[in-house]
């Protein structure tokens, strides 16, 4: 197994003949204007498409690599309503909370459910989007998320066995330490450290806590020091630091630029 990672919570997962994209997003920083995470080389390759959550950086271009790649999107059912007879998803680059897309290949599920996809198993696990708080120049902003606010919107975490590995990323999400410990030992757990500016996620001392409650073989951490709007580290966050409380635990830890790859051995 080959974990390639581009940043915020963006992953390539290549196992066997299947290749798993995790939060094919957008960077928005500067000039630049919603470039793909994910290189566009790569999407026809993909299998299987895994969405956390609505936000920019994780669903932008979801639709777009479905469609090239013909590729099943997993996500939560609640990124999907009925509108005049037609199921369609929350719209990638739609305003606000608006549900104009229809996916050709669409398997959703639930915080705890179970479902079973071309050989793999992937269960739903329970996460929480926080509030975010921009900082720009003098000025803060907070947004929350709720009924009307896009922030969030369907945030879900996955527990993928895949050829006998379990792949556990949390997304963009606050602890949960008792909710994840049914979720324990996984081979790789992909959890996010920058929460301590923007408060969106975890920082990185409740990230610990996640991984004294897992128990996984390997910690990726992700979603921190990501560029965005002005900024050159939105949500900064000393990964070192995390990676010596992880390793006190007894657990292994990788830190990944973006275009890093790693093997994961015993296939």
């Amino acid at each position: 197994m080959k974990i390639k990672f581009y940043g915020y919570n963006a992953f390539l997962i290549e196992s066997g003949d299947k290749l798993l994209a995790i939060d094919p997003g957008a960077l928005f920083f500067y000039w630049f204007r919603f470039t793909t995470l994910l290189p566009k080389s790569k999407w026809q390759d993909i299998t299987h498409i895994f969405i956390t959550h609505g936000d920019p950086d994780h669903y932008w271009h979801a639709d777009r690599v479905a469609k090239i790649s013909n590729a099943p999107v997993i996500c939560n059912k609640t990124m999907l309503r009925n509108v005049n007879g037609k199921v369609l998803a929350l719209g990638p680059r739609a305003k606000g909370v608006a549900f104009t897309t229809e996916f050709k290949k669409i398997r959703t599920l639930s915080f705890d459910e179970t479902i079973e996809i071309d050989g793999m198993t992937v269960t739903g696990v329970k996460v929480t989007h926080g509030e975010l708080v921009l900082r720009i120049g003098p000025f803060t902003t907070i947004v929350k998320p709720g009924l009307e606010e896009r922030i969030g919107w369907g945030s879900i975490g996955f527990d993928i066995n895949v050829n006998g590995k379990r792949i556990l990323n949390l997304g963009d999400t606050l602890l949960h330490e008792q909710e994840w410990k049914k979720f324990v030992e996984p081979d790789v757990l992909m959890i996010p450290i920058g929460g301590k500016t923007a408060r969106n996620t975890m920082d990185e001392e409740e990230a610990i806590q996640a991984v004294k409650a897992i128990k996984p073989k390997l910690v990726i951490p992700c979603h921190y020091n990501c560029p965005g709007l002005f900024s050159k580290s939105l949500n900064p966050a000393d990964e070192e630091k995390f990676k010596q409380g992880v390793g006190a635990l007894g657990v292994q830890c990788s830190i990944m630029r973006a275009g890093d790859t790693i093997d994961i051995c015993g296939e």
